[in-house]
């Protein structure tokens, strides 16, 4: 392809894609390199050597990240003619994500299918090649939906290819095509052919060192060099600069777009400021603005942008240099023009965004406008565009009480997006203004459910329980709702305060629900119970109280924030069930609703679970996703997950770490509950027939007890001091804690297909259900096929080799669950 220096292999490997593609066969594929690396120019590639394919294009932009659904539009409203052959709910949903139709929020998974299912009806006439470029730009929804559908393609003549910077997690595990500088022959050869003519002699130092300094980066060398003088270029003066290299290419770009022609350059910043790369819309706006067709030539000419059909930019930072060299002023009157070229029956949000983008000062039409706008979002699971929406909105308006009003929304949006410092700022601009009784009420628990957000340390607790009591006279459910968090926090504090009691007795004097119980009010009564009169009084009310959150239909801005204490819950009295399906649900919730403040909790409890069902690859692949999400919010919530699975896979010098950074951080902000880290030492070192220091780390860390994990310290207590020879009385084994019920044996479809495995894994009573996933199991872990044990090591049974003691010295039979199993294997199941 001209243009296209080197990259032979690459090229190879972009062929092949596409010769499967044509053979029938589905494929996906991310192009993964940094900035200006060639990502486009090989998806170019791409493109013209798919003759015979229809091919589609898409990319991600960084102002329409906020959008819910606005990538996958770009990409398929263009198919919407085969949406007709999908089944109904699949074509109402991807009718509603796209605006096209009222309803509600669209689920997650049933978009996902929609997108496959459209790709499949369009490929019926002829191969689907969808390339889609900046990746890690594409909102979070489209980029879920995406990923789902790449990793779904089978018999079908579709191709998907992603090209990122640094690919996002709905694109993890897919095939990767790393690209990487050019060759230094390669990169020789494209700065002789730019340079040749113009320059005279290229020092050989400079051009290595250019070489040298953009490791081969093609667009790096190319704009680097245009803006050297002749001088420079055959001497070495001048070349260096420290600014970042994205910078520099920028900056190259701004002096390109400085020497076009003043009405072209007006074009090209009016096209920057609408992402959506729709000629119709630019060319409407250019009209209002004076703006003639001939202006698109000189751009063209200069290689920077492209107006066919579609109005394509060279590269991002492009169109980022071209939006940044407007003034304030002028960037209104382009807003200005894009809204009124906007047609507001068919894109209301676009519309309203360009409006108040154009507004100069205070306007409460378009306040208004964008509040309806956030409610749209809200309705579409977009959160993150939501906040955006309520956030302008709360600028644009002139009445303190309605500015205030809008402020406190938009904190409330930013909170859920996991935007604390931005929330923070418009609570402080709410509480300023003249909120009613209510209203205050609502601030105070926000304030506190940012702090307990940002530590889970002591600050919350107090903060949570202020605001429950400020709310039992102006909102019951609020209030008892409220008296949830404050627990949920509480139990983060755990040791180092009394704030457990404290929440419990304050929610024993709460006032009753004004209507029939709800969940929440039945989990509530439940837990308040078990604190105060212990573990016999409070497990039925519990019990009950979960039956009712499977059964119920929990709306996501509610559930959201006592899930996780539901799931503590169902620990707490051994309802595993119960506990898959809401960690399940949980983790479901947040992610399609993009709540990310609730995300790192929801996956480290996934986490957990996974490592208990002696499932430690899917454990592991969620770690990295927990810290990603923690790292971008600012969450310091503690690696607990990391140092399960570490602990169940015997990796002592990872544990170590891993407690070690964990107490550290944990004791400076009181989060008490980080010393459960010592229940993973005490796991790992009783896998490891270290019994002493397990014993010295369970005693430790059953001194209190932390509801839901205290019967799992008991058990690695316990194994610790008979097997150590130092059994004595524990004051957490008379606290009345529960037994665990004998599973019922499966039935139905739930029947094993083989025995279950005789062996004396310890007197501990089997895992029943924790294993099952809905994805891919059906039936219970213990009643799982699993292949009979050759040998009995001397803490538990492994189906492995090297094993200490022969297994006929087994003692009593009991079923023996792969979670056992795998428990005592260093490397996971056996």
């Amino acid at each position: 392809m001209a243009g296209l220096t080197g990259r032979l292999s690459e090229r190879e490997v972009l062929d092949r894609f596409v010769a499967g593609v044509r053979a029938g066969e589905g494929r996906a594929l991310v192009v993964r390199g940094e900035p200006g690396v060639g990502k486009t120019a090989l998806l170019d590639y791409l493109a013209g050597r798919a003759s015979g394919c229809r091919v589609a294009r898409a990319a991600g932009v960084q102002s329409e990240m906020e959008l819910a659904f606005a990538g996958l539009h770009q990409l398929c409203a263009p198919m919407l003619d085969h949406a007709e052959s999908l089944p109904g709910p699949q074509r109402e949903t991807l009718r509603t994500a796209f605006g096209l139709s009222a309803g509600p929020a669209p689920d997650r998974f049933l978009v996902g299918l929609a997108v496959l299912g459209l790709l499949s009806e369009t490929a019926a006439e002829r191969p689907l090649v969808c390339v889609v470029d900046d990746q890690q730009w594409l909102d979070h929804a489209s980029a879920q939906a995406l990923g789902f559908a790449a990793r779904r393609l089978a018999a079908d003549p579709v191709g998907l290819v992603f090209a990122a910077r640094v690919p996002g997690e709905d694109v993890a595990g897919l095939p990767e095509l790393v690209v990487e500088g050019l060759a230094e022959n390669d990169a020789r050869s494209l700065l002789e052919s730019v340079l040749t003519g113009l320059t005279g002699p290229l020092d050989a130092r400079v051009r290595d060192r250019l070489i040298a300094d953009t490791h081969g980066n093609p667009l790096a060398l190319l704009e680097l060099t245009r803006g050297l003088t002749p001088a420079q270029l055959t001497g070495g003066f001048g070349v260096h600069s420290a600014s970042p290299l994205d910078g520099q290419i920028e900056e190259s770009f701004g002096r390109q777009l400085a020497a076009l022609p003043a009405q072209t350059r007006r074009l090209m910043q009016l096209a920057a400021a609408d992402p959506s790369g729709d000629p119709v819309l630019v060319w409407r706006a250019a009209g209002r603005l004076a703006i003639g067709a001939g202006a698109a030539g000189p751009a063209a000419e200069a290689g920077l942008a492209e107006f066919g059909a579609r109005v394509r930019f060279r590269h991002p930072l492009v169109r980022s240099a071209a939006y940044r060299s407007a003034s304030l002023q002028t960037r209104q009157e382009l807003h200005g023009a894009l809204a009124e070229a906007t047609d507001p029956a068919v894109d209301p949000d676009r519309r309203a965004w360009h409006r108040a983008q154009a507004a100069p000062g205070p306007d409460e039409e378009v306040a208004a406008e964008l509040e309806q706008c956030a409610g749209r979002a809200q309705r579409r699971g977009g959160l993150a565009a939501a906040a955006a929406f309520l956030e302008r909105s709360a600028g644009l308006t002139l009445d303190p009480a309605r500015r205030a009003l809008r402020a406190l929304a938009a904190a409330q949006a930013k909170h859920r997006v996991g935007a604390s410092d931005a929330a923070l700022g418009l609570l402080a601009t709410a509480q300023a203004g003249p909120l009613d009784e209510l209203q205050r009420a609502r601030g105070d628990l926000l304030r506190a459910q940012i702090a307990f957000a940002s530590s889970h340390g002591r600050d919350a607790p107090p903060l949570m329980l202020s605001a429950a009591r400020q709310l039992e006279a102006l909102d019951v459910r609020l209030a008892r709702e409220t008296y949830l968090e404050a627990f949920t926090a509480a139990l983060f504090v755990g040791r180092l305060s009394p704030a457990v009691g404290d929440v419990a007795r304050a929610a024993r004097m709460a006032p009753a629900p004004l209507g029939p119980a709800r969940a929440p009010d039945l989990l509530l009564d439940g837990l308040a119970l078990l604190v105060t009169e212990g573990y016999s009084a409070g497990t039925p009310a519990l019990r009950r109280a979960l039956l009712a959150v499977r059964g119920q239909d929990i709306a996501a801005e509610q559930g959201l924030s006592w899930l996780w204490l539901a799931e503590r819950a169902a620990m707490a009295v051994w309802d595993d069930e119960t506990w898959h399906i809401l960690a399940s649900r949980h983790v479901k919730l947040a992610r399609d609703v993009g709540a990310l403040s609730e995300l790192p909790l929801a996956v480290r409890s996934r986490i957990l679970l996974h490592a208990h069902a002696g499932e430690l690859e899917q454990g592991a692949a969620l770690i990295a996703e927990a810290q990603v999400v923690a790292d971008a919010t600012g969450s310091q919530l503690a690696p607990y997950g990391a140092m399960g699975i570490a602990a169940f896979r015997g990796r002592e010098a990872e544990v170590t770490e891993l407690i070690q950074a964990t107490m550290d951080g944990v004791t400076s902000r009181g989060e008490g509950r980080g010393v459960t880290s010592q229940y993973a030492a005490a796991l790992l070192y009783n896998g490891l027939g270290h019994y002493d220091k397990a014993l010295a780390a369970a005693e430790l860390v059953c001194e209190y007890d932390d509801i839901g994990v205290l019967g799992w310290e008991l058990a690695e207590l316990v194994e610790a001091a008979v097997r150590s020879g130092s059994p004595r009385a524990h004051p957490a084994l008379s606290s009345g804690f529960p037994r665990r019920p004998a599973p019922a044996a499966p039935t139905g479809h739930l029947a094993p297909r083989r025995a279950p495995v005789p062996c004396s894994v310890r007197a501990r009573p089997p895992r029943t259900a924790i294993a099952r996933r809905s994805s891919d199991l059906a039936v219970p872990a213990c009643a799982r096929p699993w292949p009979a044990p050759t040998s009995c090591t001397a803490n538990g049974c492994a189906a492995r080799t090297g094993a200490r003691t022969p297994a006929p010295s087994c003692g009593p039979p009991m079923a023996c669950s792969p979670r056992w199993a795998s428990k005592r294997s260093p490397n996971g199941p056996a």
